[in-house]
């Protein structure tokens, strides 16, 4: 139980840290549009930004609780079948402490895998808002061309033999 008590706040920091942000900023790049003054462009930014945060405001809730969800199953299981081992060696108590303990850890693993992915969807998600909202307003937003096509160059044999 000592053990139990000492690791409780890192569990808590554990949890707490799975916590998946809003993104703050656009990942990606837009222009001022024809005959737009540059303080124009920074409303038009400032507006986009928070349609976009706005936008993507319940799936941050979504990604916390998968993540939090991960942690708190691992945890349980865990504890589970550190009980039914421990419980088999006749240390049912020191056993589901232990398997909490290493449920906690794999659990938070999965909750900070699962943290990585809705943050990178979350992103995605905010650039598509950001770029439609600029688009909207009348401004630029860079894409990419087609890639060109570009022969290899003719090997070199050397001289003719003789």
């Amino acid at each position: 139980m000592n053990a139990i008590k000492r690791y409780l706040p890192l569990a808590g920091a554990l949890l707490l840290g799975a916590c998946v942000t809003v993104p703050t900023a656009p990942s990606v790049v837009a222009l001022p549009g024809r005959n737009k003054t540059f303080d124009q462009f920074q409303a038009d930014t400032f507006a986009c930004q928070e349609f976009a945060r706005q936008s993507v405001g319940g799936s941050v809730e979504q990604a916390n609780n998968n993540a939090a969800g991960s942690a708190i199953a691992g945890t349980a299981i865990g504890a589970a079948a550190g009980a039914i081992i421990g419980s088999a060696s006749g240390n049912a108590g020191p056993g589901a402490a232990i398997g909490a303990g290493t449920g906690l850890l794999f659990g938070s693993a999965a909750g900070s895998n699962a943290y990585g992915a809705g943050y990178y969807q979350t992103q995605r998600r905010y650039d598509g808002a950001y770029m439609q909202c600029m688009y909207a307003k009348g401004n630029q937003i860079p894409v990419r061309g087609p890639e060109r096509y570009r022969a290899p160059p003719y090997p070199y044999y050397g001289p003719p033999a003789g």
